[in-house]
């Protein structure tokens, strides 16, 4: 079985503050923004459409502006992966504690900025709190610090003043606003450094009773778009914790609200990211530049087996993985914050016989390399980042394992607030200068440091800023640092054998295996959390401070890589698409799910009869094992495995399992018509691609499936000639004209396959329907938008 895992105390807790600035400055940048668009529509941009990505209906997206025609990501020269650090806004130096500014950052080693955190507010909108003095995203100042000088230019100070100053120098670097964090999800930080519990993803995107809240949803979207216009960002990063299906996953201060939506938080998230690409999509397409949309995505089994099949990933530009958070104190077992591979001895995963349940084949899934893998079933590489920690994780009076790895250590006094009885025995004191508290104010036990703190305690030194910290002049350490390196894991870590304390940790030679494994599979990049933990040696003090040395690690082993996949599909796909529409519904809820057994619903919206015996084919990620299997009588089957050693010792091999399964004779799907496959697999996997369908002698691929260069047509007698574009929606070129359905009427009864208007554009009846408007159902409901008219 999966281990339900609370993932308590992820990140340290943000206190800042400032509201979005003028409507007039958004309004003069959209005007420049239309300008820079007449140019930019001159190109064919569908051309440089990432393979698989959502194209919004009714929308000229310059793609171009980002993308190549080969649909990778122009980085800028000696950039040929991304470099994606978190910047966070309370490192401010206020408090008397080290600074981490702006001019901090290594510029030249990076190629994209997320700033953490902006919240969502009660009214729905993107904020960063209340505008002032002491704001730190646009009121606080630095006088004194070199480099830290306001550019007088801007209507607004704090980070983002520095942060738009600094893109001037370094222009090949993007800037996103993160939104949410694991504090801020279901409320957010007040100016007074107070959790609020109200606002948040959970609400904004999904109602009290389980339903969409397009409303709060819409307006959010709405926000985003002039909040990037207003201080230049290049897109928005959501970091939402987490829309799943689990119970009590998340912050423990959300479980009530979370748990009351559960089952509709998975509706409510793909909903908001299909709103915010389409907002997107129509705002670069009037300012003339492709805005980025982003997610920061969790690692944990558990958590990804309750958010169903992760159908959102088909809307982002890439997703940043969240490959660490693996081990902590959240619970007893003692192992790597950020393994890339398993080794077989996970201690987690042993005792809740994940190596022993042979439908699991052997796979542990706590590790970057199978995270990785499930996100691979659904994208290409190059639209995956994986996520390096410049933090550490660790525990104290830890008990068995080798030199502490795969150990125990248990304890039943838990922080106040982290809804646990009981917990991982977490390392305090010098060992855990990153602390966040816990609800009653003490010090929260976790082993969090930075990289450069851990590299001084490696040494034996006691740095400078340990009064900053609260730590009294002369203070000594205990015991020494051991460093040890598991080559099978890629984790390094620190021992402390005389204080029984053990601290996972990165350094120079795991950042650069990480490194060499994202060239060699071809991934996107890497993503930091958090450009403040990176170190650099002083030599004239004797001790690490921060600095840039894991980050220009990554850059140095970047710089002579080859392009990233930009090709989901291994194996060649037909160019000729169909409009037949494939999606995975009635998933059973959080402890339910198991075995994963969703419905795979096949509606056909061609103008010809696929007959009895019509075979469909499709990969699904190698994050699950090769047995999946139907319960509906229709011999599915897996036809090819990539991965066929059982465990992933080593990490998986390969990418796909390939499936077949036919129609029944029995069977045969009419226009219109919809047949539902009751299909099972045992680990979870994204949403399954390149799908093909064969009858009557040929194969063809499906439109849904977005892939670059298919031409959807139709085998009753009709062509059309959109080239990836989503199903049932029109070539992404804008309609104009007029609408010519008839106008939708709240008392007429209307069957699958009839058209209306609405609001100006054109809606087609998935089934039967009567008073339910279009617009107002969302992406799984009966109408389906058909672009502008």
């Amino acid at each position: 079985m999966f281990r339900k895992r609370p993932l308590s105390h992820l990140r340290p807790r943000a206190r800042r503050s400032a509201a979005l600035a003028s409507a007039g400055t958004a309004l003069a940048g959209l005007l420049v923004g239309t300008l820079a668009a007449t140019a930019s529509h001159a190109e064919d941009q569908s051309a440089c459409r990432p393979d698989g990505l959502y194209a919004t209906p009714g929308t000229d997206v310059p793609y171009c502006s980002v993308y190549d025609s080969a649909g990778r990501e122009k980085m800028g020269a000696g950039h040929q992966r991304r470099v994606i650090g978190y910047f966070t806004g309370w490192r401010t130096g206020k408090d008397g504690t080290p600074a981490y500014l702006v001019p901090d950052i290594p510029w030249d080693k990076v190629t994209h900025l997320n700033y953490a955190f902006a919240h969502v507010g009660p009214d729905d909108k993107i904020s960063v709190g209340a505008d002032g003095p002491g704001n730190p995203a646009t009121g606080m100042t630095w006088p004194g610090v070199a480099g830290a000088e306001m550019d007088p230019a801007l209507p607004y100070k704090g980070h983002f003043n520095l942060l738009t100053k600094y893109k001037k120098q370094h222009p090949g670097v993007k800037t996103l606003i993160s939104v949410g964090g694991w504090a801020e999800t279901g409320g957010y930080i007040d100016e007074n450094g107070k959790r609020v519990g109200s606002g948040g993803f959970y609400k904004t995107a999904t109602n009290a009773d389980g339903s969409v809240n397009q409303a709060g949803i819409d307006t959010f979207a709405e926000s985003a778009v002039s909040f990037l216009r207003t201080y230049g960002f290049n897109g928005v990063d959501i970091d939402y914790e987490y829309p799943t299906s689990m119970k009590d996953a998340g912050n423990p201060k959300d479980w009530a609200l979370a748990n009351a939506r559960r089952g509709g938080l998975n509706k409510g998230y793909a909903a908001l990211m299909k709103t915010l690409r389409e907002k997107l999509d129509k705002a670069g397409s009037a300012d003339g530049k492709h805005y980025l949309l982003s997610v920061a995505a969790p690692s944990s089994g558990y958590l990804l087996r309750g958010m169903e099949t992760y159908q959102a990933t088909q809307y982002l530009d890439y997703v940043n993985v969240m490959s660490y958070d693996l081990h902590g104190a959240w619970n007893e077992f003692v192992g790597p914050n950020a393994a890339l591979y398993d080794d077989g001895k996970d201690a987690e995963l042993a005792k809740w016989g994940v190596y022993t349940t042979a439908q699991y084949g052997g796979i542990g899934y706590l590790n970057g390399d199978w995270a990785y893998h499930y996100f691979r079933g659904s994208l290409p590489p190059g639209r995956i980042n994986l996520g390096l920690p410049y933090y550490t994780r660790g525990w104290k009076n830890v008990t068995g394992g080798t030199n502490g790895l795969w150990g125990t250590a248990k304890t039943t006094s838990c922080p106040a607030g982290s809804g646990l009885t009981t917990c991982g025995d977490g390392a305090v004191g010098i060992d855990n200068l990153w602390h966040d508290k816990d609800d009653d104010g003490k010090e929260s036990p976790a082993g969090s440091n930075p990289m450069w703190h851990a590299k001084n305690l490696e040494k034996g030194v006691v740095g400078d800023y340990a009064a900053q910290y609260g730590f009294p002049a002369g203070t000594k350490l205990t015991g020494t640092y051991v460093r040890t390196y598991d080559a099978t894991l890629t984790a390094p870590w620190l021992w402390n054998a005389e204080k029984k304390v053990f601290l996972s940790t990165e350094d120079e030679q795991s950042v650069k295996a990480k490194a060499q494994y994202v060239v060699d599979k071809g991934l996107g990049g890497t993503m930091i959390w958090e450009l403040a933990g990176d170190y650099g040696w002083n030599a004239a003090k004797g001790q690490y401070e921060p600095g840039s040395t894991l980050t220009t690690a990554m850059d140095d082993a970047f710089k002579g890589a080859p392009a990233y996949g930009a090709r989901r599909a291994t194996t060649d796909l037909p160019a000729q698409a169909l409009d037949i529409d494939v999606s995975l519904t009635n998933f059973p809820l959080g402890d339910s799910n198991y075995p994963i057994n969703p419905k795979i619903h096949i509606t056909n919206r061609t103008r010809a009869t696929l007959p009895g015996g019509t075979e469909f084919q499709f990969d699904y990620g190698n994050s699950a094992p090769g047995n999946a299997k139907d319960q509906s009588g229709w011999g599915l089957k897996v036809i090819r495995s990539d991965h066929t050693a059982g465990n992933n010792i080593g990490g998986l091999k390969g990418d796909y399992n390939r499936v077949s399964v036919k129609l029944p004779a029995s069977q045969p799907l009419a226009p219109g018509a919809s047949a539902d496959l009751d299909y099972v697999y045992y680990l979870p996997a994204a949403t399954p691609s390149n799908w093909s369908v064969t009858f009557g002698g040929k194969t063809y691929a499906l439109a849904g499936d977005l892939a670059r260069g298919t031409t959807v047509v139709d085998p009753g007698g009709s062509t059309s000639t959109p080239t990836g574009t989503p199903t049932g929606t029109p070539t992404g070129k804008p309609t104009g004209g007029t609408c010519t359905a008839p106008q939708w009427d709240k008392a007429a009864v209307y069957n699958g396959g009839a058209g209306v208007a609405w609001k100006s554009r054109s809606w087609k009846a998935k089934w039967w329907t009567q008073g339910d408007e279009p617009g107002t159902t969302g992406e799984w409901g009966v109408w389906q938008d058909q672009g502008a008219c």
